[in-house]
């Protein structure tokens, strides 16, 4: 089968990560693939050089200014739109995400099958993102939630259906579970985008809080981002916390730490399912994550790690230091946190993304 993937933005975070696993499942059982996105650096291009694998590409990179933002979304749309017109032999329209409506659209008028690849939540969004999610409703023929939490949110319909996401064998081969070595280390860490309802400032604050662990922030913007942030918002630093700009590979942080954080706040944010958590768990890493969304699905209070809100942050930083007060209690949440991973299987999550492509 012919299949055209559409993808606004590629960069490294989870809904083109989960693409590029879809892709490589859809290739592997020799499906002829293309995919249409940004010409920017993200984890897409792990799949330039790869057999039965078309790549188109348009300029788009978003903007903090909100009219540059608007232009560019609008430019980038209008290009989605007429590159997707060019694809009249292609038998599914796949849509990751629900930002790329310039291609979906297009598929409708092509009479195409259009697959969503629905990874937001656009309730809790601007109204803005209410509009796509419509359009979205008006348009696809199929579509792919992340979570019963997601799900939960759409009308009741046959064609919508839930499959969770999961981690490539390629990344997982990379991860050295290792109980003692991460109880020993006392490093918490947080991989997150630079934006102020993923509480970067509220992470900063706990490393302050807590002197003696070792904290690690890694966050999706650049160098010169993460330095005017910091300037603005006049943060004081610890010398016990350190912080990265944007990685290419993530592995090797989730080997070096001991416990993952997502401290996304509800109140402005509600994460749809939350791949760091998985990354975190895969690498026998115990998390503490947002008590409500997708989530909160992959965490049992007391078996893989906690679930406890940003707006307690005394109560967390107690968590952590229980956590890594007693190495048997460490290596039940550890063990807990592979057992969970476990579950969420890339070989399922690709079958059942293909399944509904092919019906």
């Amino acid at each position: 089968m012919n299949i055209t993937c559409f993808h606004l933005y590629n960069d490294y975070s989870g809904s083109p990560k989960v693409l590029r696993n879809i892709v490589e499942g859809l290739l592997d059982k020799k499906h002829k693939v293309t995919i249409v996105t940004s010409k920017t650096n993200g984890v897409l291009n792990d799949l330039f050089e790869v057999d039965n694998l078309n790549y188109e590409y348009f300029n788009y990179h978003p903007s903090s200014n909100k009219f540059l933002w608007i232009c560019h979304f609008i430019y980038a749309q209008v290009s989605l739109f007429l590159k997707a017109l060019k694809y009249q032999d292609s038998s599914v329209f796949y849509i990751n995400t629900i930002m790329p409506v310039g291609a979906a659209i297009a598929g409708r008028l092509l009479n195409k099958k259009v697959v969503y690849h629905y990874h937001e939540n656009a309730f809790i969004k601007s109204s803005f993102y209410r509009v796509l999610y419509r359009i979205m409703l008006i348009i696809a023929d199929e579509i792919i939630c992340v979570s019963k939490y997601q799900r939960s949110f759409l009308p009741q319909s046959n064609n919508i259906s839930v499959v969770y996401n999961a981690l490539p064998e390629s990344f997982i081969c990379k991860l050295v579970p290792n109980m003692n070595k991460a109880f020993n280390k006392k490093n918490i860490l947080m991989v997150s985008s630079l934006v102020l309802y993923k509480s970067p400032i509220e992470f900063i604050t706990l490393a302050q809080k807590l002197p003696l662990y070792k904290f690690t922030l890694v966050l999706n913007d650049t160098q010169t981002a993460i330095e005017n942030f910091i300037s603005k918002y006049n943060i004081k630093v610890p010398n016990n916390i350190k912080i990265y700009p944007r990685q290419s590979d993530i592995s090797r942080f989730y080997n070096e730490a001991s416990i993952l954080l997502n401290l996304s706040n509800r109140k402005k944010f509600i994460e749809t399912f939350g791949m760091t958590a998985l990354e975190g768990m895969s690498a026998g890493i115990p998390v503490i994550v947002p008590t409500v969304g997708g989530i909160a699905e992959l965490v049992d209070d007391d078996i893989n790690g906690y679930k406890i809100d940003v707006q307690q942050l005394d109560i967390i930083a107690d968590r952590i230091k229980y956590m890594l007060s007693d190495i048997d209690i460490y290596s039940e949440l550890a063990k807990g946190a592979l057992t969970t991973a476990a579950l969420y299987s890339n070989k399922y999550m690709c079958e059942g993304i293909e399944t509904i492509l092919v019906q």
